[in-house]
């Protein structure tokens, strides 16, 4: 018997195994689904105050991340060339060391009112060119702007457009989709004569702006995600899937209705986010989303 737990725990140290209840081993059913790390900024930070070189607790959750099912990451840690405190490339390497995907990040860059006035996006488009190169040497998929005030005039929103256009056509140029991604100030009427959203998607260009749909936002902005699968097809190519704490538990999302009319809209990639969590950890929280998704008959196993 003493021979025999010997070998069991040399085992364990040979191949570095983890006892964790999130780690034994991955899901038996395999689907394409990613998180967006803001959804453990506890653990990792994000935007300025994230440094992967600082934290220990980094590289585990990456870990904890792919064990648990998913498949790939957005970021929210890219600041000033660097993602999470890593080069570009140590970061890819980072994640596909613990088994994921670096696919999208989150990055924003507002005009200033004087670029706002002149429509001058020079200085800013110079910016972009940088974080588009950083952004492919990680081997990013999308990059996706994750906040815009609500303009205080409908100039104000037409400039934006061209902006996100300019924007969206230099990261066409290099392999890279560009995106927007929803709050609820989208919902809004701009000068109580446009809603924001829907001015965003008829004054840019499809080839070179996407739409993150955060599926949430839009219902406690009381609008419908399918309403607006059907009024705009094929602009949607990545979802936020989030809910009040753990997907599925609230019943205020039909997931069954935006899953069935992914394609109509024109999902290639799915991102759950974690803003809250009712569950003693917030590990458990990401764990019983992830599983939701996972049994779910209608949930596909790529949107590809």
């Amino acid at each position: 018997m003493k021979n025999n737990l010997y070998l069991v725990l040399v085992a364990v140290m040979i191949t570095g195994s983890s006892l964790s209840a999130f780690s034994q081993k991955k899901p038996s059913l395999q689907k394409e689904i990613g998180i967006q790390l803001y959804s453990v900024r506890e653990k990792i930070g994000s935007h300025g105050n994230a440094d992967a070189t600082k934290n220990p607790d980094y590289a585990k959750m990456l870990r904890t991340i792919a064990e648990m099912g998913y498949t790939s990451i957005e970021a929210a840690g890219y600041n000033n060339g660097k993602f999470y405190g890593l080069a570009p490339q140590e970061f890819k390497k980072g994640m596909e060391s613990a088994g994921l995907k670096a696919l999208s990040s989150h990055v924003m860059r507002p005009l200033t009112p004087a670029e706002l006035e002149k429509e001058d996006f020079v200085e800013a488009l110079k910016w972009w060119d940088g974080v588009i190169a950083d952004h492919k040497a990680a081997g990013m998929s999308y990059i996706v702007t994750p906040w815009l005030d609500l303009p205080k005039t409908v100039k104000e929103l037409d400039t934006y457009c061209k902006y996100f256009n300019e924007i969206g056509k230099r990261c066409r140029q290099s392999g890279i989709l560009y995106g927007y991604h929803n709050h609820t100030q989208e919902f809004e009427k701009v000068e109580g004569k446009e809603v924001m959203l829907d001015y965003m998607l008829t004054h840019t260009s499809p080839e070179n702006v996407f739409f993150e749909l955060d599926v949430y936002w839009v219902i406690i902005a009381k609008n419908s995600p399918v309403a607006y699968f059907k009024k705009y097809p094929g602009r949607f190519k990545t979802l936020h899937i989030k809910d009040q704490s753990e997907i599925g538990q609230s019943g205020m999302v039909g997931f069954d209705a935006i899953f069935k009319n992914a394609e109509l809209a024109g999902v290639k990639d799915i991102f759950v986010e974690i803003e809250g969590y009712k569950t003693a950890t917030l590990e458990e929280s990401m764990k019983q989303s992830i599983d939701y998704l996972l049994k779910a008959p209608f949930v596909k196993q790529s949107y590809k």
